[in-house]
């Protein structure tokens, strides 16, 4: 693994730190995923979550959730009411390896939890959890086929809004931060972006991301 250069110290930390999150946008909205608190962009926020935690080419899942978006299963509901075959049939087109029945069936039953319980709104999810970070990591690892890693990816994004819920910073964004010295928990990383500024550190936790995902250490450090 080449070597890497790390700031060396908490002022060289920052400047590396905004410059990271100077393009003013997460990771899911580098791809297109509009992180606003409404019902239709959190669920797609959701479902890239879920298929972006699948091992593989990341590029794959982001193709995949664009065409899920693309055939007008945008919401909860409208994509709890899609078939099965449909979804299979969608996410073959984009790319997606793997067991394509099985996915199309975590997304379905997603989509009907979701619907079921929250009316297809995770803001009912948060009201349920009365704005506590902890409860609403509870709630959302209670959805099929949330796990930990998955609520990572979607609280990294959400947490611009849920500002409750940050620090929250996924594996990946954690790995770039350790190796580019800039801390190594989601606290670390807080405290490079100001009190309170959770926008910000959804910003640099995206593009921490997307540095590992991408492999783009040497650029960052040139």
């Amino acid at each position: 693994m080449p070597t890497t250069t790390a700031p060396r110290d908490v002022a060289d930390k920052k400047r590396l730190a905004r410059r990271l999150a100077g393009d003013g946008r997460g990771f899911a909205e580098c791809f297109g995923f509009r992180v606003t608190n409404n019902p239709a962009q959190l669920f797609q926020v959701l479902y890239l979550a879920v298929l972006l935690a699948r091992r593989g080419d990341f590029h794959r899942s982001v193709d995949a959730a664009t065409a899920l978006r693309d055939a007008g299963w945008d919401t909860a509901a409208r994509m709890a009411r899609s078939r099965h075959e449909d979804r299979v049939r969608v996410l073959r087109a984009a790319g997606l390896r793997g067991d394509l029945p099985a996915i199309a069936d975590t997304l379905g039953d997603l989509a009907r939890t979701i619907v079921e319980t929250y009316r297809g709104d995770l803001r009912r999810l948060r009201t349920a959890a009365h704005q506590d970070a902890g409860e609403e990591r509870r709630l959302l690892t209670a959805l099929p086929r949330v796990d930990d890693e998955v609520c990572d990816l979607f609280l990294r994004e959400a947490q611009a809004l849920w500002r409750e819920a940050a620090p929250v910073a996924d594996r990946r964004a954690l790995a770039a931060a350790r190796r580019l010295g800039l801390g190594r928990t989601a606290r670390d990383l807080a405290g490079l972006t100001g009190s309170g500024e959770s926008e910000q550190l959804s910003w640099l936790v995206g593009a921490l991301a997307r540095v590992d995902l991408e492999r783009r250490y040497a650029e960052v450090t040139a």
